[in-house]
Formats: structure tokens, C-alpha cells, sequence
């Protein structure tokens, strides 16, 4: 699943809630799931009007914001292994003495001073944001950079890549549109992204496939269908159990 441009264009406020507010109804910022406005949904026998429903689907689905927001790709987060761990930790309200020993670092002053660490890239952050929008407003060549999707592997220059260059490798690859035959598969790994982006979108999210029905959507696509497979688990858009017994896309 890719990171829900929704959310990045989501203010501070709508993104700590998770969810945003339209016109008809709400959208969850993180798996872009709607819950219309005006209806009321049942729930294990309770009833919830539709804000409350999408509070409650956050709470099902996803746990929390900040869960999910941690559980994404450290190269989109901007964390080390280490900051997300002791993220999670704070966020769960250990004290630093219980971290310490939780992590078998140092001592509780040294957790201190990790807090303050972050506290410095909190205000760098800030600093940051407030540049950036302040050039959107002067920036006219700015790029139309594709999101990267959540379970990413081995984010690289690869990843740079724009709407209109996704256009134009689909346009390529699949003369007779997206829904089509793909006609080769390509040898450049930008080029292997782009493609990919476009089969995921082949696959049910809800659904749990078996290996042969893989194969059956896969070979529809291309005959190659255990190439496109593979890179489909490898960069991270497709997960599997370990016998190959099921396969859904990742979430």
C-alpha cells in the first residue's frame, strides 16, 4: 500500500486525527476507507454516528496514528531502528528508568538524553516544514513526486520518480492501458517500479489469494508470471506465508 497522498497534504490537526472531513463524508488518512455522512453504523451491537464509526475503524484497523505512522519505512519516517524504538516506548509512558532497562543501555540519564535529542529534531522538523511551505508559494518547477508505498524495500533513486514519467513507462509498457497486456517487462529498476505499481493495482486488498490464483491475474498480465511475482514480493507490494500457501497485497 502506498502512503495515502491524503495524508501528506493533510494539516498537523487532520493527520494527529487520522481521518479528514469531506464534504459527503469522512476519509481515514491512513488507508483512505470512507464512512459516509447522515448514516449510522452498527458495531457489536452499538450504534455510532459516522465520525465516531471512522474514530472506531482507526482504533480496529490501524490501532492508532502513531502506530501506524511508526510502522511505515524508516526512509520515510527519518528514524533510526534506535529513535523508533525508543519512540514507541515513550509513546507507551515509560519512564526512562524502565527503558533503560528494557533496552539494556546505559542509564536513565542517557535516556534523557535521547529525549533531548529528539526534541532538537522536533524543532529542526518545524523549522523545515515552515521553509518548504514557504517555497511552495515561490517554486513554479517544482516535480509531481509519486508517494512512495508504505512497505517500500531498498528505497533508493528508484523511487524518484514523477506522475508524468509513470504515464509515459505505462504508455510503454502497456499500449492498450493499465488493464491491458503488459508487453515486456522492463530491465531498468525504475522503469520495473513503475510497471509494478500499475499490476498491484490487479489485486483485492481484502483478499487472500493462494499461490495458483497469483499466478492466473499474473499471467493475464505477462507470461513471465513468476518474475512479476517475485519483484511483487520484493519491493515490498505483495507478502506471502512462508510456504507459499497465500498471498495478499501488503498493508
Amino acid at each position: 500500500m502506498e502512503v495515502n497522498e491524503n495524508f501528506l497534504d493533510a494539516s498537523m490537526e487532520e493527520m494527529k486525527k487520522g481521518y479528514v472531513e469531506e464534504k459527503e463524508c469522512y476519509q481515514c488518512l491512513l488507508c483512505g476507507e470512507k464512512v459516509e455522512k447522515g448514516l449510522i453504523y452498527p458495531e457489536n451491537n452499538v450504534l455510532y454516528e459516522s465520525e465516531r464509526f471512522m474514530k472506531l475503524h482507526i482504533e480496529k484497523q490501524h490501532n492508532s496514528v502513531f502506530d501506524h505512522l511508526i510502522g511505515l519505512n524508516k526512509k520515510l519516517t527519518g528514524l533510526t531502528d534506535h529513535q523508533n524504538s525508543l519512540l514507541q516506548l515513550f509513546y507507551e509512558g515509560r519512564s526512562d528508568l524502565e527503558i533503560q532497562k528494557e533496552l539494556e543501555i546505559g542509564s536513565a540519564s542517557t535516556i534523557r538524553n535521547h529525549r533531548f535529542v529528539l526534541k532538537e529534531k522536533e524543532r529542526q522538523a518545524k523549522i523545515f516544514l515552515t521553509m518548504m511551505e514557504l517555497l511552495k508559494e515561490k517554486d513554479r518547477h517544482a516535480p509531481n513526486f509519486l508517494p512512495i508505498h508504505k512497505n517500500a524495500t531498498m528505497v533508493d533513486d528508484r523511487y524518484n520518480i514523477t506522475a508524468d514519467e509513470q504515464a509515459e513507462v505505462e504508455k510503454k509498457f502497456f499500449p492498450e492501458g493499465i488493464s491491458g497486456r503488459m508487453i515486456k517487462f522492463p530491465k531498468k529498476e525504475k522503469q520495473k517500479l513503475a510497471t509494478l505499481r500499475v499490476i498491484i493495482k490487479q489485486f483485492d486488498k481484502e483478499k487472500q489469494y493462494s499461490e495458483k490464483e497469483i499466478n492466473e491475474i499474473l499471467k493475464s498480465i505477462y507470461d513471465d508470471h513468476v518474475t512479476l511475482r517475485r519483484y511483487l514480493v520484493e519491493y515490498g507490494f505483495l507478502d506471502r506465508k512462508d510456504d507459499g500457501s497465500a498471498y495478499w497485497v501488503k498493508g
